[in-house]
C-alpha cells in the first residue's frame, strides 16, 4: 500500500467526521479532484492547505500536537498551520517548501490529492511536476504585492499543461484590513493578463488563509463578498468529469502478457493504462503501427472481467487475432488514429541546469515508448511576462519555456495536448546521465 492510499485508508476509518463507504449516497459524490497550489514565495500556499486541512477536519490529533509543539519553539503564540505540509526538517528551518509534497484528504463529498508546489523560481520544473496530473489550479496572489512574475509564470504553465479549471486567490485580506477594492483591482489585472491564457473558467476568492476567512467557512470580514463560494465549496463542487476525453480512443500497450503454464498457454494479453476513450468486448480496433484491424474479445481487470473500460483505468485486453503488437504500440479506432510522424513541432519547459544545446542526443518517454531523438530547432522563447515571442535571444536555460522542433528515430504516435493530455505529453531525457532535461506538450 502506498503512503497515498495509507492516508486515504486513515481518513476513511475516522468515522466520527467522514462516512465514505460505498453504500452513503452522499459519499465521494463528486470522485477524486486532483489540484496544485502555485504561488511566489511567503504567498501563503502551505498556510492554506494547513488550512483546509484543519477546518475541514481532516488531520488527527497526534498530527496537531505536533504541529502545536514545533509553532512553540519557533516562538509562535498560536498552531503553524503551514508544518502541516512543510514535513521536512529543512523546509521547516528555512521557512520554505523546496519540493513537490502531496496530501490527501476527504470530505464527505469528494477525495482530494494536493500537489505543494514551491514558490522559487528556480524550482518552476517542480510546479511543472505538481501541474502534470491536475484537475485545477489554485494561484494564490498576495493581496499587498498584487500580480508578480511568478503568478504569471505558474498560471501560464497551467494553461500550458491544460489545467482548465482555475481558482485565484487572493490572499492576505487581512493584512489590507478586507479592503474591497484591493481585491477589485487584483481581479482586474489578473482578467487583463489571462485574456491571453487557454483557460476559460477562472473564480476569483478572496481569503485570509491564516484566520480561515472564506477557506472552509464564509468570512464575517468580507460582507462585500456576498453569497460567493468558499474555497473548499468550490472545491467540492467543481464538475471535471467531462474534462477527460471519451471520443479519442487510445490504449497504448506496456507489456504483452504470455504466461508460460499448461492451463493458460495459449493466453496472449496486452496491458496498459487506457489514455482517453471507452472500450468494449467486440469493438473493432486498429493495432498500430502494424495498422492491423482486430476485435476485443475481453477486458480484464486482474481476474474480473469488464462490460467497458475507460481511463484511468489499467487493464489487460485480449483480441481475436495474435498480431503484432508489443510495448510502445496503441489500440485506436480505424476512423481516429494519432499523427505517426518523426517530426514534431512542440512547446518545453527546460529542467536541466545546463543550457539546451541543440548538439545532444535525447532519449523521449512518450506513453509507454523510449525513442531516440534531437531538437533539431529552437523556434522562440516566451517571455512569461509578456507572453510574447522572443525570436532574438534563442539561448534556453533552466525554466524557460520554448517552441523546438524535435526529431525521433522513429515514428510518435502522438496527439495534440490540447485534446490529449496523456498522448500528447513527453518528457526528455539525457541517456548519458539519465537526467530529466525537458518536459513538453504537443501541438
Amino acid at each position: 500500500m502506498t503512503r497515498g492510499e495509507q492516508a486515504l485508508w486513515r481518513i476513511e476509518k475516522k468515522k466520527d467526521t467522514f462516512k465514505m463507504s460505498d453504500n452513503n449516497k452522499t459519499s465521494n459524490h463528486n470522485g477524486l479532484l486532483r489540484f496544485t497550489t502555485a504561488g511566489s514565495v511567503d504567498d501563503g500556499k502551505s498556510t492554506l492547505i494547513g488550512r483546509l486541512l484543519y477546518d475541514s477536519k481532516s488531520i488527527f490529533e497526534d498530527q496537531l500536537e505536533a504541529v502545536e509543539t514545533a509553532s512553540k519553539q519557533k516562538g509562535l503564540e498560536v498552531a503553524d498551520l503551514s508544518l502541516l505540509t512543510d514535513g521536512l526538517r529543512a523546509e521547516r528551518e528555512q521557512g520554505i517548501t523546496i519540493d513537490v509534497a502531496y496530501r490527501y484528504f476527504a470530505t464527505p463529498r469528494r477525495k482530494f490529492i494536493i500537489a505543494d508546489t514551491p514558490g522559487h523560481i528556480q524550482y518552476t520544473r517542480n510546479m511543472v511536476t505538481g501541474a502534470s496530473t491536475a484537475d485545477l489550479a489554485i494561484i494564490l496572489i498576495d493581496a499587498r504585492r498584487g500580480l508578480l512574475e511568478q503568478t504569471h509564470r505558474h498560471s501560464f504553465i497551467a494553461s500550458l499543461l491544460g489545467i482548465r479549471h482555475l481558482v485565484v486567490c487572493v490572499n492576505k485580506m487581512d493584512l489590507v484590513e478586507y479592503d474591497e477594492s484591493k481585491y477589485l483591482e487584483i481581479v482586474s489585472s489578473y482578467r487583463s493578463f489571462s485574456s491571453r491564457l487557454d483557460i476559460t473558467d477562472i473564480t476569483f476568492i478572496p481569503i485570509s488563509a491564516l484566520n480561515g476567512d472564506n477557506v472552509v467557512k464564509a468570512s464575517k470580514n468580507m460582507a462585500w463578498y456576498g453569497g460567493g463560494s468558499t474555497l473548499l465549496h468550490h472545491l467540492e463542487n467543481v464538475h471535471v468529469g467531462s474534462d477527460r476525453n471519451l471520443q479519442d480512443c487510445r490504449f497504448p500497450i506496456q507489456y504483452v502478457i504470455r504466461p508460460q503454464t499448461d492451463k493458460h498457454r495459449d493466453f496472449r494479453g496486452y496491458a496498459g493504462r487506457i489514455a482517453s476513450g471507452v472500450f468494449k468486448p467486440g469493438d473493432k480496433v486498429v493495432a498500430l503501427p502494424s495498422g492491423r484491424e482486430t476485435r476485443i474479445t475481453t477486458i480484464l481487470s486482474g481476474k474480473e472481467e469488464l462490460t467497458k473500460a475507460f481511463p484511468p483505468l489499467s487493464v489487460t485486453m485480449t483480441l481475436d487475432d495474435d498480431i503484432d503488437l508489443s510495448r510502445g504500440g496503441m489500440l485506436v479506432r480505424a476512423n481516429n488514429k494519432p499523427q505517426q510522424s518523426t517530426q514534431l513541432d512542440v512547446r518545453i519547459c527546460w529542467l536541466d541546469d545546463k543550457p539546451l544545446n541543440l548538439s545532444t542526443r535525447l532519449v523521449i518517454r512518450h506513453t509507454t515508448q523510449e525513442i531516440p531523438a534531437k531538437i533539431t530547432s529552437i523556434l522562440y522563447r516566451i517571455n512569461i511576462n509578456t507572453l510574447h515571442r522572443d525570436e532574438d535571444d534563442l539561448k534556453v536555460e533552466m525554466n524557460d519555456i520554448a517552441r523546438v522542433t524535435i526529431k525521433t528515430a522513429t515514428p510518435l504516435l502522438s496527439d495534440s495536448y490540447r485534446n490529449n493530455r496523456t498522448t500528447g505529453a513527453f518528457i526528455l531525457i539525457d541517456p548519458s546521465t539519465h537526467a530529466t532535461v525537458a518536459a513538453g506538450v504537443i501541438g
